[in-house]
């Protein structure tokens, strides 16, 4: 394997919604231009650490943060960071779609329109290379003046990625989005993981371990201690994880003995 960069570097992370502890000395690296997937029990802190990780979760209420998280070299939790400039540079797609009710061509161009003018003819170029990106734009592109929320399940979440390729984001984030589909929607969605990788870096929280198996390069194991705080138990490749994880307690969870 050729040298890996890492695109973000999280050092010693403890996070806290109010005084609520709910990770604990997280340090792992997230590499560009590969898949990284999270994986662990309920209420492990997987959604709350990949929401850390581009700022998301303090629209949830106030929060705690002690430690760093480097996106190329910049501490994100600086208190000169541009949160909105931080937000299109690590996009995020959540597990049940998020569409605006407006129609497939606005929803696209919405993050673009916050950001400033642009001219019609640009615009249409990002809307058709953001569709394309997201492997949707022959389902779609008769429809564009259609209301986004007329599509299915799985055609909603791919138009929210589309939507999040249309800032072209460094990195994209995923927290669990195939745990509302169905089997042919979540292989579109595993299909477009692979295809998003040569350009983009990727971190997705799955609960499930087949797809982890499936679409990652690395693979971070996350569970609780007794006082029922996430931590990270080990990362690694996911083959080493899930075929000769060094720690019990991965191999416990990757073979079915709990989760």
């Amino acid at each position: 394997m050729s040298k890996l960069n890492p695109a973000i570097k999280v050092k010693n992370l403890s996070f806290y919604y109010g005084t609520s502890k709910a990770l604990e000395g997280v340090t792992m690296d997230v590499y560009e231009n590969q898949v990284t997937a999270i994986i662990g029990p309920s209420g492990c802190g997987k959604s709350t650490f990949i929401k850390c990780l581009n700022r998301i979760s303090e629209l949830e209420g106030p929060v705690k943060v002690d430690g760093s998280v480097e996106f190329y070299g910049q501490n994100i939790y600086s208190s000169r960071v541009n949160l909105n400039r931080l937000r299109r540079q690590i996009g995020m797609v959540f597990q049940k779609p998020n569409l605006f009710p407006i129609s497939i061509y606005d929803n696209i161009v919405y993050g673009i329109r916050i950001a400033g003018w642009r001219p019609r003819a640009e615009l249409d170029e990002i809307v058709e290379y953001a569709l394309r990106g997201a492997a949707i734009w022959d389902e779609v592109k008769n429809k564009l003046n259609k209301s986004a929320l007329g599509l299915s399940g799985g055609q909603q979440q791919r138009l929210c990625i589309a939507r999040a390729l249309a800032v072209k984001p460094k990195i994209l984030l995923m927290d669990e989005p195939c745990s509302a589909l169905d089997p042919i929607a979540t292989m579109k969605i595993e299909e477009l993981i692979h295809s998003l990788r040569e350009e983009l870096t990727i971190a997705i929280v799955t609960h499930n371990m087949q797809q982890a198996a499936r679409v990652s390069d690395f693979t971070a194991f996350f569970s609780t201690d007794e006082s029922r705080i996430g931590q990270m138990v080990e990362f690694g490749q996911t083959n080493q994880i899930f075929s000769n994880a060094l720690d019990s307690r991965t191999r416990d969870y990757t073979s079915g003995r709990f989760g």
